[in-house]
């Protein structure tokens, strides 16, 4: 459904993830989990993505507004073709419904960023989740970012949009980035900012992977 090779005169999109400098989940300041006081915790996953897409470390496609419904049933999967400077990588993939710039009866909607749904996928494992290993340096490498199954209606005049990021903390620990046996144990010279591509040619198109109903598109 959603092809990353629409602009074909492009061979890949290309970001600098920063560890020091990790994209938030949410708006801040963001306050202790579950604080008493008034925690934001429980709505985070339905806020305004508008806050991030702006980022020079967030990469963004979106589609023309719909001109019908599209329903998308059954397991999503983000399938990217990408490569790094350093030898771990982070990517978080986001499905957003993105509403139309002016909702009359709802203003405060126009514009807005819904994210259907988020996940991330650690690099390290891109060989399998028992099998540890770096990411080979500048090379182009495919992963598998499974975003689970989801049912959900696009409706038109609005546009499905994806977002790519790195880091999305704290609901995710900092990955340094370069590759260490144990994460939680790295220091803090392996944190290193590293450049990041997605591709999205005919050889490496990244892509994503989902079902839509018939007759909805």
């Amino acid at each position: 459904m959603f092809d990353a090779g629409a602009r074909e005169w492009k061979r890949f999109d290309a970001y600098v993830s920063e560890p020091a400098h990790p994209i938030p989940y949410r708006h801040r300041p963001i306050e202790r989990t579950y604080d008493p006081r008034g925690s934001h915790w429980s709505p985070w996953m339905t806020e305004d993505q508008r806050f991030v897409d702006s980022r020079p470390d967030v990469l963004v496609w979106q589609t023309p507004p719909l001109t019908e419904a599209v329903t998308v049933a059954g397991s999503i999967a983000a399938k990217l073709f990408a490569s790094t400077s350093g030898t771990d990588a982070d990517w978080i993939v986001k499905l957003i419904d993105v509403y139309p710039d002016s909702i009359p009866e709802r203003p405060r909607m126009g514009g807005y960023e819904l994210m259907v749904v988020g996940e991330i996928m650690r690099g390290r494992y891109y060989k399998g989740w028992d099998n540890p290993r770096p990411i080979p340096a500048n090379a182009v490498t495919p992963f598998t970012v499974d975003l689970h199954q989801q049912a959900y209606t696009f409706e038109p005049g609005h546009r499905i949009m994806v977002q790519v990021q790195s880091t999305w903390f704290p609901v995710h620990d900092r990955n340094p980035q370069t590759f260490v046996p144990n994460i939680f144990e790295a220091r803090a010279g392996d944190f290193r900012a590293q450049t990041h591509r997605i591709y999205r040619t005919a050889q490496y198109p990244s892509h994503l992977e989902l079902d839509v109903l018939p007759g909805t598109r």
